[in-house]
């Protein structure tokens, strides 16, 4: 079950961090974009990792 929070948070960290740049008109595959989902990503992994732990799965 930690496994699958983590992985929704990483999803939704990277989905959040790549969309990010095109609120202020950026491209979706610019360099930006890339960077910040990559910096979503391991949000997301953070995140999930401490409610996966929070909630008593690890």
């Amino acid at each position: 079950m930690s496994k699958t929070i983590i992985g929704i948070g990483m999803f939704i960290g990277s989905t959040i961090g790549s969309y990010i740049p095109a609120l202020w008109g950026g491209s979706l595959l610019s360099f930006t974009s890339i960077l910040l989902g990559v910096i979503g990503g391991l949000v997301g992994i953070w995140l999930g990792y401490r409610v996966s732990k929070y909630l008593g799965f690890i």
